[in-house]
Formats: C-alpha cells, structure tokens, sequence
C-alpha cells in the first residue's frame, strides 16, 4: 500500500512557477506564466480564486510568501519591480510598494521569543483605542473599505524578507514597514573593495533575529555561476527586540493610515467627479449654446434684478434644463458636497489624528536616546513629519470651509433659478419659496460672479467658460497653485503670523500653504515622513555584519538555466555525487561552533523492499537522486527523486527522509575554506538512509518540484512541464487506512530522532536552522527548521 494518499489531481492550463502552502489553512497559493495567483483548497483541488494580472501592478509573478496567520498572502512581480499584500479571503490588493530590483525570493516568519517586556507591550498595544475615536469605514463603494485596517495583523512581529538581484536583502516589519535594508554585500572574500554580482536564491531569517543565512549565486563574467551560502549577523535586531517591536509597530499604524488617508481622498474624488459629470452635460452645455453677443452672466443678473429674461435664455431654460431636470441637478449637487464634507470631516480628520498621536508616541521614543538611539530614530526627522501632517489637517479644515460656502452659494442659485423657472411656466410657486432674503441676492450674484466667468484663468477646459474649480481644484494631483485660492484679505491671524514670523520658530504653528492643493499637501506629508521612515533602516541595515561566507560550488554552464533548484541549507551536487544530499547546519549565533557542521545522506539504497514480496525488483532496485527537497517538519524532509534509469510510467518517487542518521553522525569534516566544497567532497562524511514504507512511486508523471505543509500534513508534487499537479495528505490517519502495514509508521525511527535531537540540542544549547536544495541551479526557495 502506498504510504501517502493522493487527494486530488490537475491538469492546468498554465505553467505553475511558484507554489506556497499556507500555514493555518488548507489552501496552496499557485502562480503562473500566465501572470495569474491561484488559490486552491486541498479537497479534490478545487479553486478558491483567481487574481488575474493587472496592468497597473504587473504579470510577471517571481516569488510568494504567506504571512504567518494564513490572512495575507504576499507576491512579488518583476516586470514592474513591486510586492503586493493581498487579502487571502477576498483576493484584494490591500497594499503594495516598490523595490529597486526584481524579487527572487522571500521569506515571512514570525518572532517567537518571549519576555516579560513584550508580553507587557502585547497586552497594551492597544491603548490608543482609549484615546482615538474607531476610524470610520470607507463608502461601500470603495472594495477595500474594511481589509485596509485589518493589514495590522496580529500585535506580534513577524518580518516579510526580500532577497532579489544585485544582492537586494530588504526585511519588511508586519510586512509594511522597511525595518532594515542591507547595503550590498561584499560576498567574495577577494573582492573586499568591489562588489560582486550576484543573486539570491534562498533565504531564512531565524526566528530568534540572530541571524540571516542566504543562498547566492554569484556571476563574473569569465566564469561559471557560484553558489555560495552567507550568514548575517543580525544581532542588534535580536538585542533590541522590544524596543524593534515597539517602533515597528507604531511605524506600521502610520503606514496604515497613509494607506486609509489615500483611499479617503480618492473616494472623495469621486464624488466629485459626479458632479462634474451632472453639471457640465447641463449648465456647460447651456452656456456653450448660447448665440447672442450678451454675456452669459449678464443675462442672469438681469433676470435676478429684473425678472426678465431674452426669449434664448428662456429656450434655453425651459427646453434644455426644465424644472424637473435642474431639481434632480441640484440635489445631485448637494449630495455630492455632503459626501465630501462628510468624508473630510470623518475620515480626514480622523486619520489625521490619529497620525499625529502615533507620531508624537515615536517623538517621545526617539528622545528615551538609551533605548531607541540604537535604532536610529531621529527626533528631527519625526519633528517634521508633526508638523507636515499638522499643515495637512489645516489644508482639510480649509477645503471645508470652501464647501461650506459653495454649498450656500448653489443652494441659493438653484433656489432662485428653480422659482424663476416655475414664473416663466406660470406654474404654481410654493410661499416658503417665493420670499428671497437680502443674503440670498449676495450668494445668487457670488455664485454668478465665481462660476460663469470668461477669464482665461479660470477655463476648466478648452471652449468652456463654467468654472467649477472652488472645490475640485483641492482635489486635483497636480503641482500647480490653486485656481481660485481662498480669500485671505482682511486675515488679521494671517496677517499677524505673515508680520511676526511666528510659523518660524513656533513648533504649535503649522505652515498652511494657501496657494496649494489638497493632493500637493497629501504628497508633501507622505514625503517627510518617507524619509523619518527611512532613517532606522538604514542604521540597522549598517550594523549587520557577514560572519560565514562558504563556497559550495560550480554551477556547470549546461545546468545555467532558470528552471535550476537550489535549497537552503540541504543541497546536492550532481556533478561531483549526484546520489548524495548535502546537510549543511550553522546555529543561530553566528560565532557559536556546531558539531556535524556538515553531513551527507545517501540515496543510492534508499528503497528498500517492501514486506509484500511482489514489489521486489521494482522501485528499490535502483539508484535515486533528488529533483526538489523541502523541510516537511523539524525531523523530516520530503523529497521527489529520480531514478537512475526512468522506465515508461515510472522512475519518480516522493518520500519523506527522516533525518535523525544524518544529525546523529558522530564524524566530524574539516572544512578547508581556500577550497569550494565540491573539491572536498570525499572528505565529507555520509551515511546511509534506508526508508521502509514512507514513499510512493509516481506513476504517469515526470515529478519535478513539491511543496509541503507540515502543519497541515500535506504536499503538492509539480511535474516538470509546470502544468500537473497532485496533492497528497502524508500523514493518513490509522483509521483512515486500517490495512496498512503497521511498518509504515515508522514509529521507532521517529522517538530514535526525538531523543537524538534532544541530547545534541542539551549539548550544543542553542537553535538550528536549515533549508533543503537539489540540483544546480534551480528557483531558489526557502525552508526553515528547529530543533525542539
């Protein structure tokens, strides 16, 4: 009987290029050359979703990562040099952000150390709900309305880690804030002074923050690629956890409203985009229509102070616009003013607010120099980042103070206009309509004298003289002052502050910047407080340190090619012994020594004969090597091999290698760091891995790639075409199956390795970390594994 059971089969339109189980939930996340992001359930493989590219983000797929909670699920494209968080519920792009080269690969994981410090800042994280009112939720209209606050995620760190071209290492905090960015690293020992360059294949950060291990692969021009593996020491990371905690996640509350403040301003502009639409198909069209030499405003005064009106305005009037139809144009009006006021008041306000209490909570942080002067927090930087969100806030009380008087102004045209309309049909005028206020003849003439107008100046567009732009000119992307800028004259505060220069040397007084837009101002903040972002990544990016660098191997010219695969840490070498994994083992600390730093795994009888006599001669007569290899547990490693000499339908295997023989070798390997280790291979010491029952012969299909979840108990095998696909549960229970071998538990193998790790983890005291590869030159991926 097979040892695993197979779920579910597919045969997809698309090649597959990444694959990512996810940690909490029964979903594989599949991208294609297609530029599509799958999502597929584990029962009989059936499709949750599909993201197909988008013109504005990218289709060319290079990398995925799940962030630990199973909620977002991270991608990176690199035709357009982008990562995007995407909401794994609904397929939504929640968030995303730009790097200088293209991704390769990525690793999110999550810090699982504890003290009594954190635990404090876990349970009072949320203090600020004592103080700040709940952001209100976006219009309905707008899709990512309520995903957006949820991009905070859980209170504790978890670091979204990039690795891509020219040695790009960027570490992400709650996947949002750049908490670090590495300078190029000098790889090669040789070239101190000049930088190689290189790609990273492979990457895990511990989950202790002590250090960051890749895999590169590193070009010149006159020899073949070499593959080489680093460790970082990441130590200040680890050192000032709580206090890396803390700033990240005050940062990433920034960042979060940045994001809310964004969507709010486009929700307002497409309100405002509604009434541009009701007004120019009417009152744009009646003014472009019109014959006569007189003035358009002319004619409307006359008809304010007269009550006549020429027989063309009159046409023009009843024919055109009609009472029923300027009715339904006003109130379309109204509403869409109150949807903005509503919108700055409730949204802008209060994400502003909210902005300034987060900024000023890291204010006081960068002054506690004990602490957080490590980190680099600048007290300067985010003193200027207060006062660019201060001038927003002002910049928002003046937009609504413009629509204030706007909507007293259409409000009393349209009434006026609406009343002379019903006189001209010698219909019936409602009493509490017919009486017009002294203010109502002021507001009527303003909104004659601001909206019809031939000033050049105040064209919306070419051959138009309705001028719209009191309000929407605040909402305009653009670097050009204001059209109509706010009247100012007779300002005695302005005027005192314009005198004194109190804006100058006053930190309570914002500057206000008049003659700017709404959008001008947005962009302004979000640049000031880029650059108060940027400071801390750049210190701790400088105080990571290379401690390994280790030379693996040559990547021969015929396996140069992108569909090449190489793991961290367990890898092979084809060339040199293509029937051996490779398990490479470094500790955390990066100056800690580690016994059995390297030990190889034999493949060449790893089959051995099933307890039913009719399987003998078959699989476990020949020689395997390994196509994919991933970290299914701490103690196992799932593995597709290829036999030797491959038969019609058969000759690919997946297996699970525990690896409790490899850990428990007692032979030591002196590594000579003047060579590469493929010149030093018959050195390494290896032993033998005999599996019972724990493999299964894949039949009809040229396995290439796997992915697994041990969580979850699962993989999912991808042949070499990138278009077929089975799944498989790995660990079926007893139950389930009841007329399996008892054999195939492997049970005694396992309590063999649990006590073996537990004395080599007694003895060397400290955390391992791992990862897997087979075969040169293949898609980096990243796996991770801790001794318990």
């Amino acid at each position: 009987m097979p040892s695993f059971r197979q779920v579910g089969e597919k045969q997809l339109p698309n090649p597959v290029l990444c694959m990512a189980w996810s940690p909490k939930r029964d979903l594989i996340a599949l991208a294609n050359t297609a530029g599509e992001l799958l999502l597929h359930r584990l029962a009989n493989f059936q499709r949750v979703w599909s993201l197909p590219p988008n013109e504005n983000t990218g289709k060319e797929i290079t990398a995925l990562a799940w962030r630990p909670d199973g909620k977002i699920l991270a991608f990176s494209l690199g035709d357009t040099k982008l990562v995007v968080l995407c909401d794994a519920e609904k397929a939504d792009i929640l968030h995303l952000f730009p790097v200088e080269n293209p991704v390769s690969c990525m690793h999110w994981m999550e810090v699982l150390e504890e003290s009594s410090v954190l635990s404090s800042f876990y349970s009072s994280e949320d203090e600020s709900n004592l103080f700040l009112p709940k952001l209100p939720t976006l219009p309905k209209s707008e899709e990512k309305s309520d995903e957006i606050l949820n991009l905070l995620g859980e209170v504790r760190l978890n670091i979204l880690v990039l690795g891509g071209g020219s040695c790009l290492l960027e570490l992400y905090a709650y996947g949002m804030y750049k908490i670090a960015t590495l300078p190029e690293v000098r790889i090669h020992p040789h070239y101190h002074n000049h930088p190689v360059p290189g790609t990273c294949r492979s990457l895990c950060l511990s989950s202790d923050l002590k250090s960051l291990s890749i895999i590169t692969e590193i070009r010149s021009s006159d020899n073949d690629p070499e593959i080489r593996y680093i460790q970082l020491d990441t130590g200040l990371l680890s050192d000032c956890l709580p206090e890396v905690t803390r700033m990240a996640r005050k940062f990433t509350h920034i960042s979060t409203l940045l994001q809310y403040l964004r969507l709010s301003l486009t929700c307002m502009c497409e309100a405002w985009e509604d009434i541009l639409m009701q007004m120019d198909l009417r009152l744009t069209k009646f003014v472009q229509e019109k014959n006569t030499n007189t003035q358009v405003q002319d004619e409307f005064l006359e008809l304010l102070l007269w009550g006549q009106s020429s027989p063309e305005l009159q046409a023009l009037l009843m024919n055109q616009l009609t009472v029923k139809g300027l009715k339904k144009l006003g109130q379309s009006i109204e509403t869409s003013y109150s949807s903005i006021q509503k919108l700055v008041i409730s949204h802008l306000q209060s994400g502003s607010e909210a902005l300034l209490y987060h900024l000023s909570e890291v204010k006081g942080m960068s002054l506690w120099k004990q602490k957080f002067h490590p980190l680099g927090l600048d007290s300067v930087a985010i003193e200027d980042a207060i006062t660019a969100v201060g001038s927003f806030t002002l910049k928002a009380n003046e937009l609504l103070q413009v629509i204030d008087k706007s909507m007293k102004n259409f409000k009393a045209f349209f009434r006026w206009l609406y009343v002379a309309m019903l006189r001209m049909s010698e219909d019936h005028v409602p009493p509490e309509l017919n009486k017009m206020t002294q203010k109502d003849i002021a507001f009527v003439a303003d909104f004659l004298s601001e909206h019809f107008s031939e000033n050049e100046e105040l064209f919306d567009r070419k051959g138009k003289y309705f001028n719209v732009e009191r309000v929407g000119q605040y909402l305009k992307d653009e670097d050009e002052d204001l059209v109509s800028p706010p009247n100012t004259k007779g300002n005695q505060w302005l005027k005192f502050l314009q005198e004194r220069f109190w804006d100058e040397f006053s930190p309570l007084l914002f500057p206000s910047y008049p003659q700017k837009s709404l959008h001008f101002v947005k962009r302004m903040m979000e640049g000031v407080i880029e650059l108060c972002l940027q400071k801390p990544a750049e210190v701790i990016g400088k105080s990571v340190k290379r401690s390994v660098s280790l030379s693996l191997y040559i990547v021969p010219e015929r396996y140069n090619d992108k569909k090449a695969n190489l793991h961290y840490v367990v890898f092979c070498m084809p060339e040199v012994s293509p029937c051996k994994l490779y398990l490479l083992r470094r500790s955390t600390e990066p100056n800690r020594p580690v016994s059995n730093v390297l030990t190889a795994i034999d493949l060449s009888n790893v089959l051995c004969q099933s307890i039913d006599d009719t399987t003998a001669g078959s699989s476990s007569d020949r020689v395997y090597s390994c196509q994919d290899a991933r970290f299914y547990d701490n103690e196992t490693l799932t593995v597709v091999l290829q036999a030797s000499e491959e038969e019609e339908n058969r000759g690919r295997v997946l297996a699970q290698l525990p690896l409790s023989s490899a850990l428990s070798c007692k032979e030591e390997f002196n590594w000579d760091s003047s060579l590469r280790l493929d010149q030093q291979s018959g050195s390494i010491p290896s032993q033998g891995l005999v599996l019972e029952n724990q493999w299964r012969d894949l039949e009809n299909m040229k396995a290439q790639f796997v992915a697994v979840n041990g969580i979850r108990k699962v993989a999912c095998v991808l042949s070499s075409n990138l278009r077929h696909v089975r799944v498989f549960e790995m660990d079926v229970e007893d139950e389930e199956d009841e007329e399996r071998p008892e054999s195939q538990n492997a049970g005694s193998d396992q309590d063999g390795l649990e006590e073996t790790l537990g004395s080599q983890e007694e003895a060397e005291g400290g955390q391992t970390e791992g990862a897997e590869a087979s075969g040169p030159g293949k898609e980096t991926r990243t796996a991770k594994r801790a001794a318990p």
